[in-house]
């Protein structure tokens, strides 16, 4: 085979039957050496490239098509149907006719031949192979292609494979690929619904034959569905389960796209039902069990995989929310029989609880059962409520026997979903939910939730557990405070006494406290209760708003108090790795707990504090005694948390004198505070906000060193400055004035240390943070003189060198100190009022021509988001820099045409957002995109002159050909959107001039593609058609370009071998100026496969085409299909002083015999595609007004057209007579 393969193409297509047994013998070996472990890479490499290059031959197929029918080796004949799948997906344009009717012809015979002996996944592969042609030619060249689907459902021997094929089809036909033009999806998907109707009764009737027992010959099953429904489940046999479950999985694809109909009949949906009861069915489950047999036991698995399809199919017909109103009668139905599947799963009797019966279900069944259930409740109910006929109230108490029997926490979150919906019958069972997140009752279960890692919104599996359960409570509380109240208390009430309680048995040993309760069963007892009290504080905590403080802040201050004082959190146990963590818990939620209820301290505090403010004195007092001993990193961000709310909420004023918050002023303040975790910073600034102006100033003082501060010092005082200033920036003026007096010194200090530290980016990071925070916070009482001078350092400092140093060399921190340098400009330039206008051209300049050149180059995204925020907040909010008008010159004008300033600067950002279009990332091309489209919102920007006559069409170009390259499809909704935005500001000029110059510019496509796409390219107006309309230009240009490189080589068009990779942005521009390009190249798109459809056909290759006329049929009918497809776009083209309507006039001439014979032979008679290439003689006649014998033309066509009516298919039988009315009316 290697030798073969190596050999020209005409010498291996020349061999003979030796050359292809020889070659299946060395493929084969081939082939298991590349599988083979011990070959290499490098001679893995070798064979896959003789392979490849073997696949692209011409006549490779016929090769392939012997290997398939001669092999039994599975790796050969995978090979062999990829080969095929190539030629059909890529190169089926370049095929001639008659290679495709060979195909056409041999592949199906071979799947029919071989398809019990296949495996399984040939079998699928060849099916596909089958399907794709289907998907090129039908119906006018393989108009039998569904027929031939239908006739193997319908035959018992090969219903299996019909099945197989039908799904296939819905799969690639329904939904194709971008290898089509729009149009083509359009007519596959209108085709297929005609189908529909057909395929279903046929799929319905294989369901119904098994589930009647020795059904007659001949004979009509049409059951009831009260009929199907009471009868007993029938034992299938595995020929039968099998063909059911494809027919199932068939169903539930179709019904994934098709609309509701009249194609979808009562008796299909009562057949899919009573499959839905083998799901729920425990008797086969027990037979397999008790015989004990490999056969009875997978006998039982289909049992059940034929509910689970069942109920797939179901749900998709649940999930589509339009529905006609003539289906709701079908819904009511459904949901009848859904009634009684769910009466079914719920019964309980002696022998079975309703958890047992569950357990025994399949997991899959349940959880389909359940999507239903949630389907109906959240899209149907509002259908089926008014139906005096569907039992609401008996539906809720099965439900809610379903719910709470649930054997696994998958389903029972499943089922809370759906019981938010019924939260009015929920009230009364609250308690079950409580009981569910007690380990006291469900301990076993709730032990299997992980409780350490982490998902994507930063929560264990237990927290989203206990999260989502105590949502449901919290949503019946809305309704029924009181009752919920008083289910939640007194259970709260017996943890609390057993946590309180737990003083008694602590003891004092040499090391220090231990906790005197050793028993196996003492300690597991504990540990559930203190879990449980963790849960129920939490509650308290979620509950908060419905309840007052009185009831609970004293308690929740007491056990904060008790756990801080005897230092539970870090007492000995029997069980360390067990009751240490829970106390701990216990601990940190009493503290969130009382966290939630600072506003109504807040509240009682501004009711008493003039009366008797003694036993509020006496609440937070307490409260901050627990906060003080902070050891537990948990229980440090716990008690930080608690004493924000009290110092930013509250805000007592005795707050100072209180003995617990000096001791935590002198725990910041001294050496020690240093070694508190990072995030201790939550503690000090809280700390620091609640400390008087004259204590405040005194942090700042390590700044204050007689020499060059060592860095730890500079790192841990600028991070205690701005959480100071963070803490106070959403304080009242007067509040920030005294803050920043008392900082005053420090920042001077700290502005002076700049310059030496420019150089050490972990330095400047630090600095620019507290810098950025504090203009943020306090930019207005720092006063203008001042930020002018810190404005000026910074900008004298950061030279384009430095910058350079600090992107190109520093890595991620000097980034960093250039993005937060950058956010400073941003809240500058944002600052209304004249104040800080003269820094707008040094901050334009250091953009453009500083930073931009370092970082426009650079792959990497560092930077960029910054700097073109801070260009967008430039133009945002200093628009009269570049345009100044005033109303009374608006009003007196008309039209707002500002006296533009400072052009060239306005240019050079536009250009860098040009740009930036230009670039992979794609969250930089979002932002900027939205940037432009905010602008236009807000200042007119694309209809000012400037950019409307220089850069509006440069910019459209850029959006269109980003579409077409397929670098940026998640935003394909915005960039249509902002096309749309910029084109009605000139449609005129849009459809007049852009869009033809866009498409003339377009390579890949020649002139009739390209005037067939501006044809399509309606002149709409609108937003939902004009966005309609791009998207449908940009899917044919990709798919036109994918089906030209598919022609074989020295058949493409000059225009198109002639074609180069377009450098993107150079725009066809009808008023496009030379000094605005947007000028990065970009690659040229990988092409996907593409199949071939004879709309695509050449002009040059008409006088070819035309020739093969001369040989008769059957390569008569394409090839008159692809003149007439040419004819029919009116393709101005010249061949030796020939046009189109003569090569179409002579070549429909020579198929047409001297005299017509009053039979044609069977290999002559004309199948689909012929009769629609002779009814386009109509449009060719209206052409030929000059030639003078029109007459003889359509007496020649009537003769013909009669001899070979007879012979025409019915389906073109009906399209012929249409064609003839149309033909008479046009000749009247």
């Amino acid at each position: 085979m290697g030798m073969l393969l190596l050999l020209p193409r005409q010498e291996v297509l020349g061999h003979g039957q030796a050359s292809e047994e020889a070659s299946l013998r060395a493929l084969e070996s081939l082939m298991t050496e590349f599988f083979h472990n011990c070959t290499t890479n490098e001679r893995k490499r070798e064979i896959e490239e003789l392979l490849n290059n073997f696949a692209q031959q011409i006549g490779a197929w016929r090769f392939c098509l012997y290997f398939l029918s001669s092999t039994r080796n599975d790796y050969v004949m995978m090979y062999s149907l990829t080969v095929f799948e190539n030629l059909i997906n890529k190169m089926w344009l370049g095929v001639p006719s008659q290679d495709k009717m060979e195909i056409r012809s041999c592949l199906p015979k071979l799947l029919l031949a071989h398809h019990k002996t296949l495996p399984y996944f040939i079998r699928n592969k060849l099916c596909k192979v089958i399907v794709d042609i289907g998907r090129q030619d039908w119906p006018m060249f393989y108009h039998d292609f569904f027929t031939n689907i239908l006739q193997l459902i319908q035959s018992p021997v090969t219903t299996p494979l019909g099945l197989i094929m039908l799904k296939t089809t819905s799969e690639e036909l329904a939904c194709p690929r971008e290898d089509l033009s729009v149009a083509r999806k359009e007519e596959l998907r209108k085709l297929l619904l005609e189908q529909v109707f057909w395929r279903a009764s046929g799929i319905s009737t294989v369901l119904l034959l098994p589930l009647h027992h020795r059904p007659r010959p001949q004979e009509k099953v049409s059951p009831s569905a009260a009929k199907l429904l009471n009868q007993p489940i029938p034992i299938l046999d595995t020929d039968s389960e099998y063909i059911c479950s494809l027919a199932l999985e068939c169903l539930a694809h179709l019904f994934s796209w098709i609309p509701l109909s009249a194609s979808i009949t009562p008796s299909l949906l009562t057949t899919i039902f009573h499959f839905a009861r083998f799901g729920c069915d425990t008797r086969a489950r027990k037979m397999s069990s008790v015989n004990g047999s490999s056969h009875n036991a997978l006998l039982g698995q289909e049992r059940g995989r034929l509910g689970v399809l069942a109920m797939a199919c179901i749900n998709e017909l649940m999930s589509k929310n339009c529905v006609p109103m003539e289906f709701e009668e079908y819904l009511l139905r459904m949901f009848q029989q859904t009634f009684y599947l769910l009466q079914k799963i719920t019964k309980e009797n002696n022998a079975h609880t309703v958890k047992s019966r569950l357990e025994e279900l399949d997991e899959s069944y349940i959880e389909k059962f359940t999507d239903f259930l949630r389907l109906f409740v959240s899209v149907h109910l509002r259908r089926i409520e008014s139906y005096s006929q569907f039992p609401v109230v008996e539906f809720l108490a099965l439900l809610f026997k379903y719910t709470f029997h649930q054997p696994t926490h998958e389903g029972y979150f499943s089922c809370l979903d759906i019981w938010t919906l019924f939260l009015d019958y929920l009230t009364s069972k609250i308690k079950k939910v409580l009981n569910r997140i007690q380990f006291r009752y469900n301990q076993a279960q709730l032990e299997e939730l992980d409780d350490e890692t982490l998902d994507d919104d930063q929560q264990t599996e237990w927290q989203r557990y206990l999260r989502q359960s105590l949502e449901v409570v919290a949503k019946v509380m809305e309704l029924l405070p009181t009752h919920a109240f008083s289910t939640l208390f007194p259970v709260l009430q017996d943890n609390l006494e057993v946590y309180l309680g737990l003083q008694q048995f602590v003891v004092t040993s040499g090391t220090g406290h231990r906790l005197n309760i050793t028993a196996e069963n003492d300690c597991r007892r504990l540990h559930c209760s203190l879990r449980d009290l963790s849960s129920l504080l939490q509650a308290v905590g979620r509950l908060a708003e419905y309840f007052t403080g009185d009831v609970f802040a004293a308690r929740l201050v007491k056990v904060t108090l008790y756990g801080s004082q005897i230092k539970l959190y870090n007492i000995e146990t029997a069980v360390p790795s067990v009751l240490k963590p829970d106390l701990i818990d216990v601990h940190a939620q009493s503290l969130a707990a009382l966290q939630a209820y600072a506003h109504w301290l807040a509240q009682f505090y501004s009711e008493v504090h003039r009366q008797n403010p003694e036993q509020f004195i006496s609440l937070v007092s307490t409260a901050l005694e627990a906060i003080t001993p902070l050891i537990s990193c948990k229980l440090l961000l716990s008690a930080c948390h608690l004493l924000v709310s009290l110092a930013t909420t509250v805000r007592p004023v005795f707050l100072i004198s209180i003995p617990a918050v000096q001791k935590v002023f002198n725990r910041i303040t001294d050496t020690s505070a240093q070694r508190l975790p990072d995030k201790g910073s939550v503690q000090r600034a809280a700390a620091a906000l609640a400390q008087p102006a004259r204590e405040r100033a005194a942090v700042g003082c390590a700044l204050h060193q007689p020499r060059q501060p060592p860095k730890v010092i500079i790192h841990q005082t600028l991070s205690v400055l701005e959480d100071i200033v963070e803490s106070v920036s959403g304080e009242s003026t007067k509040s920030r004035q005294i803050c920043y007096q008392s900082l005053q010194e420090s920042v001077q200090v700290s502005l002076a240390l700049f310059p030496a530290f420019i150089h050490q980016s972990d330095v400047t990071d630090e600095m620019l943070s507290f810098f950025l925070t504090l203009f943020q916070g306090l930019r207005v009482q720092m006063g203008v003189p001042f930020t002018e001078q810190i404005i000026q350092t910074f900008l004298n400092m950061f030279t384009r060198e430095q910058l350079a140093e600090s992107i190109l060399h520093e890595g991620s921190t000097g980034c960093r100190v250039v993005e937060k340098f950058l956010k400073i400009l941003q809240v500058v330039v944002q600052e209304p009022g004249q104040v800080f206008k003269p820094f707008l051209p040094s901050v334009i300049s250091l953009c453009m021509e500083q930073v931009y050149p370092i970082i426009a180059e650079r792959s990497s995204p560092d930077v960029k988001a910054e700097l073109f925020e801070l260009l967008f907040r430039v133009l945002h909010h200093n628009w009269r820099y570049f345009f100044k008008s005033s109303v009374l010159a608006s009003v007196q004008r008309g039209v707002a045409e500002e006296q533009m300033e400072n052009e060239a600067q306005f240019s050079a950002i536009m250009q860098a957002f040009g740009q930036s279009f230009l670039q992979p990332d794609i969250h930089l091309f979002k932002q900027n995109l939205f940037y432009l489209e905010t602008l236009n919102t807000k200042q007119k920007l694309y209809h000012k002159k400037i950019f409307r006559t220089t850069m509006l069409f440069q910019f459209v170009n850029v959006l269109l050909q980003v579409l077409v390259h397929k670098s940026h499809d998640l935003l394909q909704e915005e960039i249509g959107i902002a096309t749309y935005n910029m084109a009605s500001v000139d449609f005129d000029g849009f459809y007049s001039a852009f869009l033809p110059e866009f498409l003339a510019s377009c390579d890949g496509v020649d002139s009739n593609q390209k005037n067939v796409l501006g044809r399509n390219f309606k002149m709409d107006r609108d937003l939902p058609s004009f966005t309609q309309n791009v998207h449908r230009l940009v899917n044919d240009l990709r798919y036109y370009r994918l089906c030209n490189d598919s022609l074989p080589p020295g058949t493409r068009a000059p225009a198109l071998r002639r074609a180069q990779p377009r450098v993107l942005g150079r725009a066809p521009s009808p008023r496009s100026t030379a000094s605005f390009e947007f000028s990065l190249p970009s690659p040229r798109p990988q092409l996907e496969p593409a199949g071939c459809v004879l709309i695509n056909a050449h002009p040059r290759g008409i006088p070819t085409v035309g020739k093969s006329l001369s040989r008769g049929f059957p390569s008569a009918p394409v090839a008159l299909c692809c003149i007439w497809r040419c004819l029919e776009r009116s393709c101005p083209y010249q061949t030796r002083g020939r046009s189109a309507k003569d090569h179409f006039r002579h070549s429909y001439l020579r198929v047409i015999p001297p005299s017509c014979p009053a039979q044609l032979s069977e290999e002559e008679s004309p199948d689909v595609g012929t009769g629609l290439a002779l009814l386009s003689l109509p449009l060719f006649l209206n052409c030929l007004e000059n030639l003078p014998d029109v007459g003889g033309d359509l007496e020649t066509f009537f003769g013909f057209f009669l001899n070979v009516f007879s012979s025409f298919h019915c389906d073109t039988k009906t399209t012929c007579l249409m064609g003839i009315k149309c033909l008479l009316c046009c000749f009247k």
